[in-house]
């Protein structure tokens, strides 16, 4: 009895860390360095005549439907004009966007043929850019007027070689469970990314909006299924930082439905799994201790080991309470019933098309972990490309 209470509290405390242990002691840990350091050292904005050149680079494919209002919303942004160059790389597009994007002068157009998904579109487009920063976006993401020059400002650390602006997911109407289930979910995450690159740096970037100095893009492996996250991650192993600035965000809409949020979910943990290994000598606490802290805690737990633990408590404590081991084990499960009968509560609702706030933060947590079994699935399914099914939004 006594190894399966052990078992049973180490998966205990692999779930309490992975989702509030870490930002609990993280939170922590930037108080006391905020006490120690005296705050965090602002860097400031050069004047416009002394601005870099900077590469603001959409991928996409088949964005007939989005590309005016995609440039409608690039031609806003707060940075002088003869600086900022506007590339769209058309990895396979089949529809209007190459004869759309026509009608603007100012963007060059990188098209290749074939798909073969967005890491190869990365790979090519970035081989043809000049300037010192790119800036990389989805072609369905709107992005606030002053990122590009917020982008710019947290350049001017010298240990910066990527900034990650913030995801805002948004709701097309109030109710669409999905998208706000995503967008719950994005606001915690963000709150972690401010941690984490104010403690060292962010673990990793996000597509929707990150920029990079690009001479220190490496080429990548073209069935990467999180091309962003291991391109951004790949510098911080060099030992640069990744900045985290939610003053540069990009907006978009949520899924339409939890079954297209699955698709996203399913890849993105596939992504995680793989990525996970490629980066495994991060892992390493004799190599970068801070680093192989944040990275462990923040990203491989929830992408491998935790989702695990988590299902694995209720057989164990299955086995516990028949076992008599104690009044605290009976509580346990008293609580773990409780969990599951308030997610299958917002699994119903969310069939009806409602929501309660409380069951569905327990439904979406679940689903999120259901998705990540699903994901090991996708990635020995996907082994040789990066192209993916994109979910339909809201």
């Amino acid at each position: 009895m006594a190894t399966l209470k052990m078992i049973f509290w180490i998966c205990v405390f692999l779930v309490f860390y992975t989702y509030i242990g870490y930002g609990l002691l993280l939170w922590a840990l930037v108080k006391i360095k905020r006490i120690v350091k005296g705050g965090a050292v602002k860097t400031v904005l050069p004047a416009d005549d002394v601005l870099p050149d900077v590469t603001f680079m959409v991928c996409a494919y088949n964005e007939q439907d989005v590309v005016d209002m995609k440039m409608d919303n690039t031609l806003q942004l707060d940075y002088p004009k003869e600086k900022l160059h506007v590339v769209w790389v058309t990895d396979g597009s089949t529809d209007e966007t190459n004869e759309r994007l026509k009608r603007y002068p100012e963007v060059e157009v990188i098209f290749t043929p074939e798909r073969k998904g967005k890491t190869a579109a990365l790979n090519h487009g970035i081989s043809m850019v000049k300037s010192d920063i790119t800036i990389m976006t989805d072609a369905n993401t709107m992005v606030n007027k002053e990122a590009v020059r917020e982008i710019v400002r947290c350049f001017q650390d010298p240990q910066v070689a990527c900034v990650a602006g913030e995801k805002r997911v948004i709701a097309r109407k109030a109710g669409e469970i999905a998208a706000e289930g995503e967008g719950l979910y994005w606001k915690y995450e963000s709150f972690l990314k401010r941690l984490d690159s104010e403690f060292y740096s962010a673990m990793g970037a996000a597509g929707e909006l990150n920029a990079i100095r690009t001479s220190m893009y490496e080429t990548m492996p073209e069935n990467a299924l999180l091309d962003d996250f291991v391109m951004s991650m790949r510098m911080v192993d060099k030992g640069y930082k990744i900045a985290y600035t939610s003053n540069a965000y990009a907006m978009e809409y949520g899924s339409a439905d939890l079954q297209e949020e699955s698709k996203r979910k399913r890849r993105i943990a596939a992504g995680g799994l793989q990525s996970s290994w490629w980066l495994r000598k991060m892992m390493n606490p004799l190599r970068h201790p801070v680093v192989a802290f944040q990275f462990v805690s923040h990203r491989v737990l929830r992408w491998t080991i935790t989702p695990i633990a988590l299902f694995a408590l209720i057989p164990l404590n299955v086995l516990l309470v028949m076992m008599k081991a104690g009044d605290l084990y009976v509580a346990i499960w008293i609580l773990q019933v409780l969990f599951y009968a308030a997610a299958f509560g917002g699994w119903l609702m969310e069939k009806k098309g409602r929501k309660q706030k409380i069951l569905y933060i327990a439904y979406y947590f679940l689903f999120m972990n259901i998705n990540v079994f699903r994901g090991m699935n996708y990635l020995r399914t996907h082994k040789s490309g990066g192209t993916w099914e994109k979910a339909k939004r809201g």
